[in-house]
């Protein structure tokens, strides 16, 4: 098996994240950053799909969350709760060097407050957008593989009902192009035919697959969904939406752990109340 080595280091991710996030008007999803960087920086398929760790999670997201992290600390971008990544003001202004120098620059810093008396947590743990969000999809995703791959159809079937289809059929049938099954997404006054399989996978999911699926779905149906568990190549999103093509709809394992949280199918999200006094308030009355 390929090293781990062989995925550039979190540091190498830093500047592209600035780069892309200037050319796509300052702000990116998680998603569209791990395709658009991934093929900015030439990543093949097998670094794409390479995992490692205790729940065996992708290197090049790893080391991607972990680039944003250092970034967010050092003041050069911010995201939202839905996953949206923002340039700020402060990081488009940045050289490459000041961007290379951010993780030292925010360890001298906590090392100045922390002799201050200031802070009381080292730099790593303060990054906990990213890691709490890795460490729980990380253990959701090794149940998801562990899953037999009739248990994962029943939960892509339970997922689909819980966002409005209705009529959802597991076929289970072999020799069927791939598809898994068939459901009925109603919008307003319109019905939708949708054609669905899903591949719980580990590694990424390539162009061919898309093209037979879709040579499955011909005289069926026009809408076609596929779940994996993995990650699709970017030959496989482009084959998906080609021009004089029916188009396909891809969830790749990110945003499948997303869905599942929606819908706490699996997960349970506690809020906690947080109450902030803002004095600045108080000096308009």
């Amino acid at each position: 098996m390929t090293s781990p080595t062989t995925v550039p280091s979190f540091e190498a991710f830093m500047q592209p994240i600035i780069d892309r996030l200037k050319a796509h008007g300052r702000s990116l999803t998680n998603a569209e950053m791990l395709e658009d960087i991934a093929a900015h920086m030439g990543l093949t398929d097998e670094q794409m799909s390479l995992r490692h760790g205790k729940w065996n999670q992708l290197v090049v997201e790893q080391r991607l969350g972990f680039a944003r992290s250092w970034l967010k600390l050092g003041g050069a971008v911010t995201n939202s709760q839905r996953g949206v990544w923002t340039l700020t003001p402060l990081g488009a202004a940045m050289t490459p060097q000041e961007v290379a120098a951010i993780p030292k620059k925010v360890q001298r810093d906590y090392a100045r407050k922390a002799k201050q008396g200031a802070s009381d947590s080292p730099p790593l743990e303060l990054m906990e957008d990213e890691h709490l969000e890795g460490d729980w999809k990380d253990r959701l995703m090794a149940l998801l593989l562990a899953l037999e791959p009739a248990a994962f159809e029943r939960l892509c079937q339970r997922l689909l009902r819980e966002f409005g289809f209705i009529k959802v059929e597991v076929t289970g049938k072999s020799g069927d192009g791939g598809i898994d099954g068939t459901g009925v997404l109603r919008v307003n006054l319109l019905s939708f035919h949708v054609l669905f399989q899903c591949k719980r996978y580990s590694g990424s999911v390539g162009a061919g697959a898309v093209r037979d699926f879709r040579g499955a779905m011909v005289g069926r149906t026009d809408k076609g969904l596929i779940i994996t568990t993995g990650t699709f190549t970017a030959d496989a999103r482009r084959e998906a939406t080609r021009d004089g093509a029916p188009a396909i709809d891809l969830v790749d394992g990110d945003a499948l752990c997303d869905l599942l949280k929606d819908r706490r199918l699996g997960v349970t999200v506690e809020m906690v109340e947080q109450v902030t006094v803002d004095e600045d308030a108080f000096a308009a009355f």
